[in-house]
């Protein structure tokens, strides 16, 4: 008896249902999703990337008229230096790691310094507590000679090399003579920064505290300066009422004003930022300070490193664990209902 050649049978494509099962199995390609990235966390390694960072002297204004309550916080009213810090404080949050930031108050016609550049991750505590800590009673004088302190200020930030920040109402006390603007003698640009105006642009009366620091009404127009009476007169002294050239250059009258209300003198610090070279921005509240020094100051770039692996390991932690609790679920509850 012969037997029959064996002739090769084609292969039933039920053998392979399977495979193909698992390989669209969503618990299957969680699994395989989990273990890629597993592999991708254990080989990677730190990403070198540069990041733009700021170092920033912040100069605060902290004389009589920032005491102003022209704002709100909190649907309470609040100061323009109550306002200003607040600016600053999240300002410095916003910052990237490895900006620097150094701090000084500004009165009288001088800025001084507290502390010289930090960084502002690393020593973010005690930067926030002594922006938080600023008051008005810091000053060591009642003139505000806005113009001389931000020359100064702008000297300040170039031996310290960074760029300025210099929040300030713009209110002169006492007021500048005729002449306007005192020279400037730097060269306008050589630093960077920005000049912020704090205060709304309605006149309003400025608080006065007596000697133990409590609030004791508002200045009244005898109580400050209304003119300044240094150097030449102005053009229309000679039409005032008892002018004499030699004894009363300025008139006999007491001079009369509004000296005594505050609003943010806006064409003034725009024409101090136009004679040096600095970027001018309205305070409108504690938002936006950071995006506005960015486009002002000058870039700094920060090398830094990105760590993926945390990220990596977490997706690859989640998918198993989507995996896991997907096979507890009974399969009932993973078919689609039938209408």
């Amino acid at each position: 008896m012969t037997s029959r050649p064996e002739t090769s049978r084609p292969m039933n494509p039920l053998h392979h249902l399977p495979l193909r099962r698992n390989l669209r199995d969503r618990r299957f390609q969680a699994l395989a999703a989990a273990l890629a990235l597993a592999l991708a966390a254990a080989l990677a390694g730190p990403v070198a990337l540069i990041r733009s960072g700021a170092a920033v002297l912040a100069v605060v204004d902290i004389t009589g008229s920032m005491n102003v309550r022209d704002y709100a916080l909190e649907g309470k009213p609040a100061s323009r230096l109550d306002i200003a810090k607040a600016a600053l404080r999240r300002m410095v949050s916003e910052l990237p790691c490895g900006s620097r930031l150094a701090l000084a108050l500004f009165t009288e016609r001088r800025p001084f310094l507290l502390f010289a550049p930090i960084e502002v991750c690393a020593d973010f505590a005690p930067l926030d507590g002594a922006l938080a800590g600023l008051d008005w009673r810091m000053a060591w004088e009642g003139d505000s000679r806005v113009s001389a302190g931000l020359h100064r200020a702008i000297a300040m930030a170039g031996e310290l090399d960074t760029d300025l920040l210099f929040i300030t109402d713009g209110q002169e006390t006492p007021p500048l003579p005729s002449t306007g603007l005192p020279p400037f003698d730097g060269r306008p640009g050589a630093v960077r920064g920005l000049i912020v105006g704090a205060g709304g642009y309605g006149l309003s009366p400025i608080p006065k505290y007596n000697d133990r620091g409590r609030e004791a009404g508002f200045f009244g127009e005898t109580d400050v300066s209304q003119e300044n009476r240094f150097g030449p007169p102005p053009a229309d002294a000679e039409s005032r009422e008892g002018y004499n050239p030699r004894n009363a250059p300025f008139g006999a009258s007491a001079a009369k004003g509004t000296e005594h209300l505050s609003s943010v003198r806006e064409p003034h610090l725009k024409a101090l930022a136009a004679q040096t070279g600095l970027a001018y921005v309205h305070l409108d509240g504690p938002d936006g300070l950071a995006a506005a020094l960015g486009s002002a100051a000058t870039p700094r770039p920060l090398p830094g490193q990105i760590d993926p692996r945390p990220l990596l390991g977490g997706l690859a932690l989640a998918l198993a664990l989507s995996a896991f609790l997907a096979g507890l679920v009974p399969a009932r509850f993973l078919r689609p209902s039938r209408m």
